[in-house]
Parts: structure tokens; sequence; C-alpha cells
């Protein structure tokens, strides 16, 4: 019984379980790695063709696995679209569209799919797609060849209507920042120091 009105004392305290402290012990540590991770991209990158090039080893060498591959190319493909699409679909938007002349103020390409996120998804998706491979039940027999041409077929289909939209739209998916004009006040301030008219 609670007795003077204090709230929370006793035995009625939950403390959490030492396997719940050492997970979120584990899933900050984790968190850590990612967001120190962030500004390496060329590492990031680096260290996830590193994981491609294991999941194509194990492949070559069990050949088999190839509905997993498979699987793996559409997922590949629906981030990749997602990674070069704009955030808001000019199709759908009525409000500030993106800029279309030079006149007009620069705004950075938006993407649907963030870098960041297009990697951590991508290195995610092979390092299961590799868990994957060690269990004999996904390894159905296909022949992998139809499954390579379908995923052709689907990529140049999809890449196609995406670039159909980007030309329509007129957005590039790929900005390297605002330009940067240098010309005539340089030269302006060489003849000022040099003392010419």
């Amino acid at each position: 019984m609670n007795v003077g009105g204090a709230v929370g004392t006793g035995d009625t305290d939950l403390k959490p379980s030492p396997l719940s402290e050492y997970t979120h012990t584990l899933s900050r540590r984790y968190q850590h790695l990612l967001d120190k991770s962030t500004p390496l991209v060329l590492h990031r990158w680096i260290g996830f063709a590193v994981v491609v090039f294991i999941y194509a080893l194990r492949v070559y060498f069990v050949q088999g696995f190839y509905i997993v591959t498979y699987g793996l190319g559409i997922y590949i493909l629906q981030l990749f679209l997602a990674f070069l699409s704009p955030q808001v679909d000019p199709e759908l938007n009525d409000g500030p569209s993106l800029p279309t002349r030079g006149s007009e103020e620069f705004r950075p390409f938006v993407r649907r799919l963030p870098e960041f996120k297009f990697w951590y998804s991508l290195t995610k998706a092979f390092c299961i797609a590799f868990m994957l491979t060690f269990f004999s039940m996904f390894d159905v027999p296909v022949f992998w060849p139809i499954l390579l041409f379908y995923w052709l077929v689907l990529f140049v289909s999809t890449m196609k209507r995406q670039i159909m939209h980007m030309i329509k739209y007129r957005y590039v998916p790929f900005t390297f920042g605002k330009r940067k004009y240098t010309g005539k006040k340089a030269a302006s301030v060489d003849d000022a120091a040099s003392g010419r008219p």
C-alpha cells in the first residue's frame, strides 16, 4: 500500500533487463559509427564495393542463388530510381518548380532518397542477400540468362521513362553546387594594383 503519496517507490520500479541494456548500448554504438561515416563518402562507397565483390564471389563459387540475386537487382533498380527522382514530383506539384532558365534562382536538386540512405539501403540489401546464400531453401533452380535478360529489359524501360521525365521537367539529378563567377573582378584588382587606369 502506498502511504504518504510517494509515487514510483518500492518494488514496482521497472528496471531494464541486462539484455535490453546491452542491445540499447549496441544500437547506440552502431548509430555512432553510422554518424561518423556520413561525411566519408568515398570510404563508404569503397566499402560497399568490397561487399558487392564478396557477394559476387559467393554467388559465382556456389553457382546458385540466382533468384536471390534477381530480387536484389530489382531492389537496386527501385532504390536507384528513388535516388534519381526529385523529392517533390514536378508532375504532381503545383507550387514552385525546379529552375528551368539560367536567370532563375539556383535551387539544388533535392532527392527523394538521399545519398547516405541510398548507400545504407544498398549495403544492407547486399548483406542480407549474402546471408540468404547460406540457406539452401533460397537456391531455387532457374535458368539465369532469362532472369538477366528480363532484368535488363526492366532496367532499360524504367531508365528510359526516367530520362524522359528528366527531359520533360528539365532537371538533372546531379548538382555540383552554385557556379562561381570570378572573371572580371580579378582583372580589375590587378589593374588597380599595378597603377594602370
